[in-house]
């Protein structure tokens, strides 16, 4: 092994007490009618039975079982551009990746059976939050200064494959306290699965992570009715941390566990009937990012208890969305909306989790097939802001002449597709 190989090797076993690469994001995607009105008034619309996976207390809406089955396609376009750094104080390029993320699925789930007229009870299946961004091409791309290529270690703690998909298996009771009050309470049962590759040809494996597990978590709703036209709703979800296990490898280590901590989520819904055909409504959504401190891995088999695999400095994030309806005949009806959704990158920004304040514009429309089913579409235009990003390369920190620093232009757009078919008997 030459000099400059064991060099590098130095530099990533510095790494066990600093910052490799992690991301994650929330997923504003459970339904094709929310999509359609950018989730405005989702909490308490109850126009479906996905009014589940936002509010449980709206169950004490219906009078009738309802069902509601549904999937989203995600063409998610994530870029990370002008990838650079400094040398021996020459500016270095390692390059750009400008598909850095794949399309998705997201299926769906409700159910709502109204017990007597008091009570309901409601299960659901859907997700909250997922990822998935993939830089590992440019972790074994050779860098270059002045056009011309260098050997030089691109910083490879920065860059690879991150993958994670949480499922949240619901179950919920409603209960009706008079014409105006309802409350409701459920239990999360949470699944989640990951991978996590951080690779370079000469260093060989730095992070090598694919693990899943289960938690338990919670939410909590209200609704007040003003009167038939006029409501609000109101929710708190408990998002618990998550324990994965499985095949975990970080700096030539293994451990058997990674703690990957989840945001609790409050929102506050309006809905208002004005006249017989159109209604307005709106939603504001509070995210605790400011809880997702750090992602650790633990219970190692070498002695080493646990580590730091990422640590992160989020703020808490603001979704806000006004939506219209308009019910234009017997059978179409028709949604429109428009959301901020804030980042919630704060004094560290990151190659691998291109966030930034995104705007919504969303349009849907339903169709009665009958008396007892529709079918819902619903589009969604999301625009993210062009954002610079600085972020530190521990592993270039350990390279003589190399500035730690990295520099890059990310933005991160998605276009949402979906389709739902809800049932009522």
């Amino acid at each position: 092994m030459n000099k400059f190989n064991k060099t590098l090797i130095a530099a990533a076993v510095g790494l066990i007490s600093a910052q490799t690469s992690a991301a994650g994001f929330q997923l504003n995607s459970q339904s094709a009618t929310g999509i359609g009105r950018a989730m405005a008034g989702d909490a308490v619309i109850a126009d479906n039975a996905s009014v589940l996976s936002r509010n449980p207390a709206a169950m004490a809406l219906f009078d009738e079982t309802a069902l509601s089955l549904g999937v989203v396609y995600a063409d998610i376009d994530v870029s990370v551009s002008d990838i650079e750094g400094s040398f021996a104080g020459q500016d270095v390029v390692f390059g750009s990746e400008h598909d850095a993320a794949e399309a998705k699925l997201i299926p769906n789930f409700y159910y709502i059976n109204p017990i007597n007229d008091k009570m309901a009870f409601g299960v659901a299946a859907f997700t909250n939050y997922g990822t998935g961004t993939d830089l590992g091409d440019l972790s074994n791309r050779a860098p270059t200064i002045s056009g011309n290529a260098v050997a030089l270690p691109p910083p490879v703690d920065l860059l690879g494959n991150t993958e994670v998909v949480t499922i949240n298996f619901n179950t919920s009771m409603s209960y009706r306290v008079n014409d105006e009050f309802s409350f409701g309470f459920g239990i999360d049962a949470i699944y989640a699965s990951g991978t996590l590759t951080r690779t370079n040809e000469q260093l060989g494996s730095l992070v090598d992570v694919d693990a899943d597990g289960w938690a338990l978590g919670g939410i909590v709703g209200v609704v007040y009715e003003v009167n038939p036209d006029n409501r609000f709703g109101l929710s708190y979800r408990i998002s618990p941390k998550l324990t994965a296990k499985g095949d975990v490898n970080y700096l030539y280590s293994e451990y058997n566990e990674i703690d990957i901590p989840l945001a609790d989520i409050a929102q506050f819904a309006g809905f208002h009937q004005l006249t017989e055909k159109f209604a307005v409504h709106y939603t504001a959504q509070w995210t605790n990012w400011s809880a997702f401190d750090k992602i650790v891995v633990k219970d190692g088999e070498n002695g080493v208890d646990k580590a730091d695999l990422k640590e992160y400095h989020w703020k808490d994030s603001w979704f806000l969305s006004l939506g219209a309806t308009y019910n234009l005949t017997q059978d179409w009806t028709l949604r429109a909306g428009l959301a901020t959704d804030q980042g919630v990158v704060d004094q560290h920004s990151s190659l691998s989790i291109p966030d930034s304040d995104r705007t919504w514009y969303t349009a849907g429309v339903s169709y009665d097939l009958n008396q007892q089913s529709t079918v819902d579409f619903g589009v969604a235009l999301v625009r993210g802001e062009d954002v610079t990003v600085l972020e530190d390369s521990n592993l270039l920190a350990q390279v003589a002449g190399y500035n730690s620093e990295i520099s890059a232009q990310t933005r991160s757009n998605a276009v949402y597709y979906s389709v739902q078919y809800n049932y009522s008997f």
